[in-house]
């Protein structure tokens, strides 16, 4: 009976040690509270025998490890600064909580717009960039520009109440040259592209951006030229996490941020948004209200499959002011020239993803998608003045329109891999079915010219435009991937794409210049081939060429105020790139060379009664550098230089102009001119100290440049860019009683610098898109989470 007493205590002692030694936990990002899966455990005394890893958290973010004879851990995973936890003070009863920062140091993250799949940034022979949410949160940005002017190469125009256009290896333009997507989604179907589209982002939702530069047809389709812009959204929390902010300018805007979810088993939910509003600004007619939210749900069938579903709402009411002629300009006088145009936008989006891992080697997808878009405007780049021969003042007169479209989509992708030379091969098939409506009215307009001001309008019920479209887009895409060597990675892409739009104009025969059905089709098949090679010690290349193409769009082509038939537009993009690091990877450096030749490229020409029209130019050809350099010489201080050095030139182009004096029509040739609005460098830079002896709190100094550009394509007139500078501070508390809550304040154009953010010319002047005088911004912040 002794013995069995002995050994029934051997047993307990025994369990009692090992219940001991078995450590669970939960690793999270410390911004979005989402479950961090394939994060490396190991000791973090490399010198230990046990310094390889012990384990990587699952897809939940769960790990559990022995921890005999370790006092340290360190978890490690790409993308994020590692961890370092102390086992003494680290674990409760419910084990142990671990939220990583990702980090701005790291120039190689692990990725998914390069193909729709994770994978590390040295594997795409793309330029791409990432802006992760260290740096979202970081900058408290009030709009988007001012987070994507930080990627080298992009330059994001501020015009405005979240309105805006870019410049990624192209020069300013309002052209559908880009493509902007949620979750890999183009959040617009191809012909129906808007310059102004961010504004039906939530930025309050978003987890992450990637900006890929230069042309991604072969995987995306038509638009995704000078770049694609795709925004990951927050996902489920771990546990359950809410946030709540507040901010505001002296210039009374005012905003109210708030997102909050949960998992709970197998199901998962976020929602959040926020709700802006700006009355009686700098700038005179600039008052503008903005709703705007988003939800995600998450249903895990089992570790291989899993359902995500989401829907975005966004609302955009806002007054148009205009730009402004030079003496307004330059005396810092910001009144409109008139008080009546406006823009209303309600954007609906939502999908479902059935995702389903077969094994390790292969996966599917299959995605389902719907968008309801409204944008009804008085646009005020609309209004023009009407002139005699001879240049004397007739009239004026402007528009009012409305574009509406529905989208019902799908978008599968199936990824397998072999063990033949470690390849990959992607094939997916996309279909875009989105019937849309358009009109415009024609507007009779009183000037007073005295004062050159617009004082009314009144609606002549006569249609410019009236008819709808039958939009339908089907693409087939495949990408291979083979690794013929350990360091090596080839990448081969396709991608077919149809676009079809049929036409039915509602206008009667006599009045229109469009038949009353009309068909246009374009096929274009583009091809990508690239390479990456690893060098080892964080270093490597790559090479790729790829085509990009645009058809043009439905506005264009059926536009009664368009005078030329357009064609579709081709780019031939070839590209080398690399990365480094030194200095015992305190330094990371990135570069790109780009050659992206456009064929019949579709150009904004600016009209003598200073409205605009697209036509296609011969040949274009835009070349430059792009750079990226990150260093912090210790843990406090971070140093970035980001930019980017480019020649815009036409290569065969020309325009026609009317003599007003003897009412003859020239052509004007501008082949080997600079393209106009195209600053030849574009800077960004920014310091950010973190202290150590001060946990929480952060001080961020920037600089923005905008080299001089062209404002005509005659190449006759200038304008001299800029250099403004930005000063952001904040802190997080970490004490206990305030745990959670932050502060932030903002100090945008340091200087007070009168600049423009874009400027134009035509025979009559120059005209200038104003950007803000100095502005702070305040604002707090709470947030809680438990997982």
């Amino acid at each position: 009976m002794k013995r069995y007493l002995i050994l029934i205590l051997f047993l307990c002692i025994s369990a009692s040690v090992t219940f001991a030694q078995t450590l669970r936990g939960t690793v999270t990002d410390a911004y979005t509270h989402e479950a961090l899966a394939g994060v490396t455990i190991c000791n973090s005394d490399s010198s230990s025998a046990m310094s390889k890893a012990f384990a990587k958290t699952n897809n939940a973010g769960k790990f559990e490890i022995s921890t005999a004879g370790i006092s340290q851990l360190k978890f490690v995973i790409i993308g994020y600064t590692n961890k370092i936890i102390d086992l003494k003070n680290g674990a409760d009863d419910n084990g142990l909580s671990v939220a990583m920062e990702p980090s701005i140091l790291d120039l190689q993250p692990v990725i998914v717009t390069a193909s729709r799949e994770k994978q590390p940034r040295r594997e795409a022979p793309i330029a791409i960039t990432q802006i992760n949410a260290t740096q979202i949160k970081d900058t408290k940005a009030a709009a988007l520009y001012q987070l994507l002017n930080k990627v080298a190469g992009v330059y994001m125009v501020n015009l405005g109440n979240e309105q805006h256009t870019m410049a990624i290896r192209q020069p300013i333009t309002y052209n559908a040259l880009y493509l902007y997507m949620e979750d890999g989604l183009p959040i617009r179907p191809t012909g129906i592209f808007n310059h102004n589209s961010l504004y039906e982002i939530n930025m309050s939702g978003i987890k992450d951006i990637e900006v890929i530069k230069g042309p991604s047809s072969s995987l995306y389709g038509s638009n995704s030229i000078g770049g694609a812009v795709n925004f990951i959204t927050q996902g489920p929390p771990t546990g359950y996490a809410a946030d709540l902010s507040v901010q505001g300018d002296n210039y009374h805007y005012k905003r109210v941020d708030a997102g909050g979810g949960f998992t709970s088993g197998k199901v998962g939910l976020y929602a959040g948004g926020y709700i802006a509003h700006q009355k009686d600004s700098w700038q005179d007619y600039s008052d503008f209200d903005k709703y705007s939210g988003n939800i995600k749900t998450t249903y895990e069938f089992d570790s291989a499959t899993k359902l995500t579903t989401e829907a975005s709402y966004n609302n955009l009411d806002t007054q148009t002011p205009g730009s402004l002629d030079s003496a307004h300009f330059y005396s810092r006088s910001y009144g409109s020239n008139q008080r009546f145009t406006y823009r209303k936008v309600n954007a609906f989006r939502a999908s479902s993803r059935l995702d389903h891992k077969w094994n390790d080697k292969s996966s599917t997808f299959f995605t389902g998608f719907f968008r309801n878009n409204s944008t009804a405007q008085l646009p005020s780049y609309y209004i023009s003045d009407v002139r005699d021969a001879s240049g004397k003042y007739l009239s004026s007169n402007g528009q009012v329109n409305d574009l509406k479209f529905q989208s019902y989509g799908l978008l599968t992708q199936h990824r397998t891999d072999f063990d033949f030379l470690h390849s990959r091969l992607i094939v997916g098939a996309y279909l875009d079915d989105s019937p849309s409506s358009y009109y415009a009215q024609f507007l009779d307009i009183k000037k007073d010219l005295a004062n050159n001001y617009y004082t009314n309008f009144t609606n002549t019920g006569k249609y410019i435009d009236q008819y709808k479209i039958r939009l339908f887009n089907t693409a087939a895409y495949t990408q291979y991937e083979i690794k013929p060597a350990e360091a090596l990675r080839i990448v081969m892409g396709l991608r077919y794409d149809r676009v079809h739009y049929n036409l039915d104009n509602g206008l009667p025969v006599g009045q229109t210049k469009y038949k009353q059905q009309e068909r246009n089709d374009f096929n274009i098949v583009a091809p990508k081939l690239g390479l990456t090679y690893d060098l080892g010690r964080n270093s490597g290349f790559y090479a790729n060429y790829s085509v990009g193409f645009q058809p043009p769009e439905t506005t264009d082509l059926y536009s009664s105020r368009q005078q030329v038939t357009l064609k579709q537009a081709t780019f031939d993009n070839y590209e080398i790139g690399g990365w480094f690091s030194a200095f015992d990877k305190k330094l990371y450096a990135e570069i790109s060379l780009y050659d992206l030749e456009g064929h019949n490229e579709i150009i904004n020409q600016l009209l003598p009664d200073n409205t605009t029209q697209n036509e296609n130019a011969g040949a274009t050809r835009h070349r430059g550098i792009e750079y990226s350099l990150t260093y912090a010489p210790v843990q406090a201080l971070t140093f970035r230089f980001s930019g980017t050095n480019a020649k815009h030139t036409y290569v065969d182009y020309s325009e026609v102009a009317t003599n007003y004096a003897t009412g003859q029509s020239y052509s004007i040739n501008y082949n080997g001119k600079r393209m106009n609005n195209a600053p030849s460098w574009i800077v960004n830079s920014e310091l950010t100290y973190k202290p150590f002896y001060l946990p929480g709190f952060r001080i961020l100094a920037e600089w923005q440049h905008i080299d001089k550009y062209y404002t005509n394509p005659a190449n006759t007139k200038t304008y001299s860019g800029y250099d403004i500078y930005n000063l952001r501070l904040g802190y997080d508390f970490k004490q206990d009683i305030l745990k959670g809550a932050g502060i932030w304040f903002n100090v945008l154009n340091l200087t007070n610098k009168l600049y423009a953010t874009t400027v134009t010319s035509n025979q009559y002047g120059d005209t200038y898109n104003a950007a803000p005088p100095r502005v702070f911004s305040l604002g707090i912040s709470y947030s809680i989470s438990k997982y």
